[in-house]
């Protein structure tokens, strides 16, 4: 449907012509003519634009046939002059008007066409929706009928290359009908071809093009095969289609953790375990036969093999060794291409860390950057109702995804705007802070009841020593942490139907913080029982084989303990629901789920120096937990009863992931690193003090290889043992988040200083719509008057009659 500006013509107008369409100079915006023919008129009429004030005061007093001015604090009723131009405006007529497009893309076409020189298919800009700040667009349709138009652009079209032409018709808004029927007329007969331009060429240009466009259509399809074959896509669109953003947030973060054990792994195969596969150390006795409870218990045929830190050398790989050389390493072959194993295992699971840490640090700040975006969040419901479906979709299933999907996030934006319309009285949050206190002294006393029951247990697991025959006693101590991290996230969560927390949101951030204090201080009284107290009792063995096989079975034990709470627990607590307290499914636990996922990557990351293999069983483990959690939510639970928008728990998983867990599992290697001292028997580090002196000793060895290589210990020396590069650097990294800081702010008053531009100019075109009101009416009343005039026969005359 097209809007047409219809103004009645005065005899001034009739005699005025249009600018010529061929003269480029000549064409401007539909607005910018309107507003300057208006004050033409207005300053030959000897009209002045009086105030806003003044204006609307005299033309309200003129007449009371007129409607009223629009005001920019007001919603007034426009009259027909002004729906007039409004109509006719830019931004009203642009994707409606048929005419104004074809006059758009010829003014287009004349520019192409007189170019110098014609620009190659790769330089020309992507096609968009027309835009009035790139072209010139002339709206009057009085000027030139559409066909004239029409037949103007075709002919436009003409003297364009076939790219060029294919690569307009595409940009243009029309239909798929009206671009074929422009393209058919565009192409020249072959009984029409021009001297410069034979029929062959013709044929090779179209050629080319159609090779150029299958390739393009062929990457794009590639794209989207690529994009459906992302882990989980369309069960992660399910999930978050029908139980909402919040149960979405938890398999997402499932996700993430499969690329960071990804990340971590392959570093790990590459310098460690691969290395010392392809050169096996020679085996000291008999090889235990498997008999299946190494899979359970970590220990056994498992021992002696890559899984493990003793199965590592302290040699240097492929040369024959036939001395250590001052009881530390074997002397490297002249020939040969060396491989210090210790120094590869140091340096590998350190460069492991530190990309795990650059990876988590800049996964929050980008998580961050996506949920705390600067700026206003008020239109979120008129965005979600009218600019969220996707046209492109056609498939049924498709088509029902995607409706559930924005029906949830319509739930999500209501019940967030509900809540913030109800806040509790001051009586209410008084009662709320005591319950909260009297809840949160029972989940801390909880807490501090399992810590001292762990660490019981451990110190008297020191005191008893097992025999060999006693080997599944190993599992008591797994056994009962697993138990402890799984009954009390219960008992936090029937505390918590207590409180009655008026936001799920805070619900949840009050479950998770419970979990994480539980969690965390039980897995520092493990350390602490590692490090402090296994490594005196196991003076003379491998501590760190020990090590690594309880941080095995915490993880075995703990990915049963959650199998069996999912399959089962979930399905007898919905059973419960369902048949007794006729509440429905049960909904899914977000705290407890996303604790579980933080404790079973903590233990990863602990076990990485006594256990290389141990991201490897992660990996395994999240993929298995993936589909296991899947099931059981679309059998045993339902969507929240109450939704809640999850925008910032991504964010909030991300950090918890960082800060308490990789920070604390950093502090605890680098503890072993520098302070402990490795076992005697096995491992790369088995006669040096500390795990730190292999670089030392790598050093000294530099020191004598001769000055081509003197660059390398002078770097150890002023920058990795000098702590004043550290400060430096730390001080840098605070300047920086300093200045970030500061841009984020100054970003915040940037925008709401456009907010108020806009505001401003918003009233300005109120005020310049008004005052084109008053001049088209002032020019109408006049033209009336003048008509009447001429009509009416002077009163003399008809005296004189």
């Amino acid at each position: 449907m097209a809007f047409v500006l219809n103004v009645p013509e005065t005899p001034e107008d009739q005699g005025s012509q249009e600018p010529s369409p061929y003269d480029e100079s000549e064409v401007h915006h539909s607005f910018h003519q309107l507003i300057q023919e208006q004050s033409q008129l207005a300053a030959e009429e000897g009209l002045e634009l009086q105030t806003r004030g003044s204006g609307a005061g005299a033309l309200g007093a003129s007449g009371g046939d007129h409607q009223a001015f629009l005001e920019p604090k007001g919603a007034a009723v426009h009259s027909s002059a002004t729906l007039r131009i409004l109509a006719s405006m830019p931004s009203r007529t642009i994707g409606r008007s048929r005419g104004a497009i074809i006059s758009q893309y010829y003014n287009r076409s004349v520019r192409l066409r007189r170019r110098a020189s014609r620009p190659q298919l790769r330089v020309l800009g992507r096609s968009a929706r027309p835009s009035l700040r790139l072209y010139d667009l002339e709206l009057d349709s009085m000027t030139l009928e559409e066909e004239e138009k029409r037949v103007l652009l075709v002919k436009e079209l003409q003297g364009l290359t076939v790219a060029q032409q294919d690569h307009m018709l595409q940009g243009m808004p029309l239909s798929l009908a009206e671009k074929h029927c422009l393209r058919e007329e565009a192409r020249t007969p072959r009984g029409k071809q021009g001297p410069g331009r034979p029929g062959f060429l013709s044929c090779c240009s179209r050629l080319r093009y159609a090779c150029v466009l299958a390739l393009h259509n062929l990457g794009l399809r590639l794209l989207s095969g690529l994009h459906a074959l992302a882990p989980w896509h369309y069960a992660l669109k399910r999930i978050g289609g029908q139980f909402g953003s919040s149960v979405l947030s938890y398999f997402l973060f499932l996700k993430t953790l499969l690329a960071f054990n990804a990340l971590l792994l392959l570093p790990l195969l590459a310098f460690i375990v691969g290395p010392q596969a392809a050169f096996p150390p020679a085996r000291q006795g008999s090889v235990p036969t498997f008999t299946g409870l190494e899979l359970l218990m970590g220990g056994g045929r498992f021992t002696d093999t890559v899984m493990y830190y003793g199965y590592y050398s302290n040699a240097t790989l492929n040369q024959p060794c036939a001395g250590p050389l001052h009881g530390s390493q074997c002397a490297p072959a002249a020939a040969s291409l060396p491989y210090n194993m210790p120094l590869a295992y140091l340096f590998t699971v350190g460069a492991a860390f530190f990309i795990t840490c650059i990876t988590l640090v800049y996964s929050m700040s980008h998580s961050f950057g996506e949920s705390y975006r600067v700026g206003s969040t008020l239109g979120a419901h008129a965005i979600t109702v009218f600019c969220s479906w996707d046209h492109k979709v056609t498939q049924k299933r498709a088509s029902r995804l995607q409706h559930d999907n924005i029906r949830t996030q319509l739930k999500e934006l209501l019940a967030e705007w509900q809540l913030q319309r109800s806040p509790r009285s001051a009586c209410g949050r008084l009662r709320q802070v005591a319950l909260l206190g009297l809840v949160w002294l029972l989940c801390l006393g909880t807490t501090l009841g399992c810590t001292v029951a762990v660490y019981a247990f451990s110190e008297f697991l020191i005191k008893s020593p097992m025999s060999a025959d006693q080997e599944g006693l190993l599992l008591a101590l797994p056994l009962v942490v697993c138990l402890l991290n799984l009954g009390a996230p219960y008992l936090y969560r029937g505390l918590a139907a207590l409180e009655r927390h008026d936001s799920p949101v805070l619900e949840v951030y009050v479950a998770i913080c419970r979990n994480l204090i539980l969690k965390m201080v039980i897995l520092g009284i493990l350390c602490y029982h590692w490090l402090g107290r296994r490594v005196d009792a196991l003076e003379h063995k491998c501590w760190e084989n020990f090590v690594g096989q309880e941080l095995y079975r915490l993880m075995v034990m703990d990915f049963i303990f959650t199998l069996l709470d999912t399959l089962f627990g979930e399905l007898v607590w919905r059973l419960i629901s369902e048949k007794k307290l006729k509440r429905g499914k049960p909904e899914f636990d977000i705290a407890r789920n996303v604790l579980e996922l933080i404790h079973g990557q903590t233990l990863t990351w602990l076990g990485v120096l006594f256990a290389p293999l141990l991201p490897a069983m992660q990996i395994l483990k999240l993929l298995l937990l993936f589909y296991v959690k899947k099931t059981s939510l679309m059998a045993n639970c339902q969507a929240p009863r109450r939704p809640w928008r999850a925008s910032h728990m991504s964010t909030v998983f991300i950090s918890l992931l960082c800060f308490p867990s990789f920070l604390g599992a950093a502090i605890f290697l680098c503890y072993a690193v520098w302070q402990v001292k490795p076992s005697s028997l096995c491992g790369p580090f088995r006669t040096l003090d500390t795990m730190y002196e292999a670089g030392k000793v790598w050093v000294r060895h530099l020191e004598r290889a001769g000055p081509g290589v003197s660059w390398l210990p002078w770097i150890h020396r002023y920058l990795v043992e000098n702590t004043f590069p550290i400060y430096l650097v730390s001080a840098l990294l605070l300047a920086v988040i300093y200045l970030n800081i500061q841009v984020v702010k100054g970003q915040r008053k940037v925008i709401s200083l456009l907010k108020e531009q806009i505001s401003n100019e918003g009233e300005d075109k109120i005020f310049l719509i008004n005052k084109l009101h008053s001049v088209y009416e002032r020019k109408e009343r006049s033209r009336v008057g003048r008509t009447q005039e001429a009509v009416t026969p002077p009163a003399d005359h008809r005296d004189a009659q």
